[in-house]
């Protein structure tokens, strides 16, 4: 069992930045695979980027490319999101998520196992 707590979410312009933070509790962090995903109103969860067991390797959403980076530590047992060059579009909900195995689909949510509770983060134009 692995329980996951979301911060960092809030209100900002857009141009601005945020940095979310996902501390994870119970088992070893570094054997999951780490996701972020963001829900808007009255869309489908969507992948936003993954780290992998050790952060040696990051892969995004086309639409955060540049301008989201992901990153853990391991010591620390979190994961963060480092959101720059912030647009209204980015307006979601924003989930972390632990997938244990290494071959699923890492952009589909279903493979994730364990899930945090969300934070909301809201751009304004």
């Amino acid at each position: 069992q692995v329980q996951l707590v979301e911060s960092g979410g809030g209100s900002v312009q857009a141009g601005g930045s945020l940095r979310l933070s996902c501390a994870a509790s119970g088992r070893t962090f570094s054997g999951y695979y780490m996701g972020w995903f963001r829900q808007a109103p009255g869309k489908e969860r969507e992948f936003v980027a993954v780290i992998t067991y050790t952060g040696g390797s990051t892969y995004y959403a086309d639409s955060v490319k540049g301008r989201f980076t992901i990153s853990r530590d391991n010591a620390k047992n979190t994961v963060y999101l480092q959101m720059n060059s912030l647009k209204p579009e980015d307006t979601a909900v924003y989930y972390c998520a632990a997938k244990p195995d290494y071959y699923s689909a890492y952009t589909r949510a279903r493979f994730y196992d364990y899930w945090g509770q969300g934070t909301q983060v809201t751009v304004s134009s």
